[in-house]
């Protein structure tokens, strides 16, 4: 049974005395279980089972309404939570959230795709991912609010005064000339929402970044067990059904927080030959480990791979540099001391 979430809630009980206890979320094979571990007044630990079932909706409704009673009854997190009350917000952090959910609730979507189309093209032109030149709801912000000068278009959260330099002359073209019925600054926001709604939505958003962070957590412990016995990239892909390219990162972030990946790299560059391998080995000696490009390149293999036999290039030479960063991180360990 793998443990998705965990934490402790402490309750003053007089005379200085504090009892703690804790409250998990587990998952086996698509299971879900809901655990409440509390001492008894013995001391002994007790556990209770507050849900077991396959419905995540009904598993975090027994979830919430179980530690709501226990707040009642006296209990407080030491850390707190994504699942409690949405009021935890305050400040910037909630005016942003207030301008997001009223763009979904007053959408613009003929500007929004006129944007995303000028994101796409420049971000090519410069060689960016699009998201860096601006993220989706920054998109929304501005084909709602529709700024129409440098200043208005900064006030956007996300569009400070680096981008505005950068970009203010493209999305002004397409912003500028627009009628709008609203006006900056946006503080006129906070009395046009309905704040029962707004509500709801920050706790339906709020529930759905746990839910990611649930399901993420699965796949991780899932990625580990098909590593640990030799599984490769098409057994990780066929169980998690994830892109190879996001199982790659997921495999180099596990690597870097210190789990074995080497039973997954050795299964992978069985199937490379040895003279390759070593070729590579020499590469990354000369031309360093941080860019894989000039790796291959010094391999002489740019010109010749195309397409997917490309891709399998750069998929194995990632794994091996897992391998000769290890090594070359156990050789400086040595030599220091």
């Amino acid at each position: 049974m793998n443990i998705v979430f965990l934490n402790t809630l402490e309750k003053e009980t007089g005379e200085h005395r504090v009892v703690s206890a804790q409250v998990s979320i587990a998952e086996e094979q698509g299971i879900w279980n809901v655990f409440w571990n509390e001492p008894d007044s013995t001391g002994k630990p007790q556990q209770a089972q507050w849900y077991q079932g396959m419905s995540w909706d009904e598993m975090l409704s027994t979830f919430r309404q179980g530690l709501r009673e226990k707040v009642r009854g006296g209990f407080r997190p030491i850390v707190s939570s994504d699942l409690e009350s949405a009021q935890a917000l305050s400040g910037k952090a909630r005016m942003t959230q207030m301008l997001t959910y009223y763009c979904e609730e007053h959408p613009n979507e003929e500007v929004f795709e006129q944007l995303r189309a000028w994101r796409r093209e420049q971000a090519s032109r410069e060689g960016k991912a699009p998201y860096i030149l601006a993220t989706n709801r920054v998109l929304r912000m501005i084909s709602v609010f529709l700024p129409q000068s440098k200043e208005e278009l900064q006030q956007i959260p996300g569009f400070g005064e680096q981008k505005t330099s950068m970009y203010a002359g493209d999305v002004l073209k397409l912003t500028a000339e627009i009628k709008r019925t609203n006006s900056f600054p946006l503080d006129w926001v906070a009395k046009g929402v309905d704040n029962v709604k707004f509500e709801a939505w920050l706790l339906a958003q709020k529930e759905q970044k746990l839910r990611m962070e649930l399901d993420r957590e699965v796949s991780k412990r899932k990625l580990l067990e098909i590593a640990s016995r030799g599984g490769s990239l098409a057994d990780l892909q066929a169980d998690l059904t994830m892109p190879r390219r996001e199982l790659l990162l997921w495999v180099e972030e596990l690597d870097r927080e210190g789990y074995d990946m080497d039973p997954l790299v050795e299964a992978e560059l069985t199937s490379i030959p040895e003279e390759e391998q070593i070729k590579a080995w020499n590469a990354f000696e000369s031309e360093g480990d941080r860019y894989l490009k000039p790796v291959l390149q010094r391999m002489g293999g740019t010109e010749e791979l195309k397409g997917k036999e490309l891709d399998r290039a750069y998929e194995w030479l990632r794994l091996l540099r897992l391998r000769f960063r290890k090594e070359k991180e156990g050789v400086h360990s040595q030599a220091a001391s």
